[in-house]
């Protein structure tokens, strides 16, 4: 069976589907991976064959207005526009993945296609082949209703009515943009939007989410399945340098830092505002730079603090007392695997809704918002994470429910059947 993977976003949306790949390739599939330009390689690791989506959605999400957009500080006139030339620029660059999409879609003739909620083709493609498509989200809150959450685009309870509003305007927004986007292709092959949605309702729907951290609620549809996270096996390329080895065997209580693939505008700011609480209360860290959201200063001190570019969350996490992150699905469920208590500093989205959950479960502090971070919040709530013990208790009980979760199998039999 050819199994078609397509995911549009960053790495973060990315790393779900090359979990599922490795499920796949594991039982003998033939899988091939339609991903933006930037994550070749990772595709290249699992001997998996790619299909480009190119460059531009990355390019886009990494400009000035996208770090604007992922958490930058400025007045509300300066951020109204950067979201106006957002949408400006990526109706355009919508519209050019589906042209992408339906021509892989074409050469490839795949079986079967698991999808990203941002890769919108597939819909069309499903009304054809019914079944055949399934949707995945490495988030919850985002299609079905949930009582006592709103949808992920609005950030407060609104109690049940309201909150079934909010999916009605997030689904129909959603709709509006697959419509859009797909209209040309649409009018040729006579498809009418109608269609189109129930596509977006009845197709199945995978959650690649633990349930001990989100249940299932009951009154879902059968064809909504929360069926675990899953992680690939990522520190076989990866060598850890002396300094670091030493500097892990020279502490007993470390922070790990990082805010993954998520962009802000101040890097250096935020890096030196970390630098300052560290140093002033003796704390021991690990600060990841990653994608560009946090930055290596020429002077620290090096006997506290150790910076690193990259680094395998499941190499590490283990050897860490606790997380301090964006609030990305992946690095949120990683923590906690491991037993990180932890605290997410959110900067878009779905990261709030993880910052309630975590807190709300009593595995680490209520974050603040990364445009919001001054020393005076930020401090005491580092102090809380690094000193409150309960917080680690939660995390590693946490830590040893996730760890009984068996759903490959699950995952697998739902894909192909």
């Amino acid at each position: 069976m050819r199994i078609l993977l397509i995911s549009v976003g960053t790495r973060g949306d990315v790393e779900p589907f090359l979990a599922i790949a490795e499920i796949l390739k594991e039982h003998g599939q033939d899988v091939v991976g339609a991903f933006p330009e930037q994550f070749r390689d990772l595709a290249a690791d699992l001997d998996m064959r790619f299909r480009s989506l190119g460059t531009e959605f990355i390019d886009l999400i990494e400009s000035e207005d996208g770090r604007i957009a992922m958490g930058g500080k400025g007045s509300f006139l300066n951020k109204a526009k950067a979201y106006i030339r957002l949408y400006r620029n990526s109706a355009k660059i919508n519209r050019d993945l589906v042209h992408r999409q339906h021509q892989i879609v074409a050469e490839e003739s795949p079986d079967r296609i698991v999808f990203s909620g941002k890769a919108v083709y597939p819909f069309l493609w499903a009304i054809n082949n019914p079944h055949r498509a399934i949707l995945v989200s490495a988030v919850p809150c985002v299609i079905h209703y949930v009582k006592h959450h709103p949808h992920v685009g609005f950030n407060r309870d609104f109690g049940p009515f309201l909150n079934k509003l909010t999916y009605c305007l997030a689904n129909t927004a959603l709709m509006h943009t697959a419509l859009t986007a797909t209209k040309d292709l649409r009018k040729a092959a006579n498809i009418s939007g109608r269609r189109v949605k129930q596509a977006l309702l009845s197709e199945r729907i995978i959650y690649t989410i633990s349930p001990s951290l989100f249940s299932r609620p009951e009154y879902w549809p059968p064809n909504a399945q929360v069926l675990g996270y899953h992680e690939r096996e990522k520190a076989l390329n990866w060598r850890p340098s002396r300094e670091l080895e030493e500097f892990l065997g020279k502490h007993t209580k470390i922070l790990l830092i990082t805010f993954g693939s998520a962009l802000n505008p101040a890097p250096e700011k935020k890096t030196a505002l970390f630098l300052d609480i560290l140093k002033r209360n003796q704390i021991p860290a690990i600060i990841n730079t990653s994608a560009g959201g946090l930055t290596g200063p020429k002077e620290y001190d090096t006997n506290l603090i150790r910076f690193v570019k990259q680094i395998p969350y499941d190499w590490v996490l283990p050897k860490i007392y606790g997380v301090i992150h964006h609030g990305g699905s992946g690095t949120t469920h990683m923590a906690l695997k491991y037993g990180c208590a932890s605290m997410i500093i959110p900067h878009i989205i779905d990261q709030y809704l993880w910052n309630d959950l975590v807190s709300g479960l009593g595995a680490g502090p209520k974050g603040v918002a990364v445009n919001k971070m001054t020393r005076q919040n930020v401090e005491y709530r580092i102090l809380d994470l690094f000193h409150n013990q309960s917080y680690k208790a939660k995390a590693l009980e946490l830590s040893q429910e996730m760890r009984k979760e068996r759903f490959r199998e699950q995952i697998y039999s739902t894909i192909v059947q």
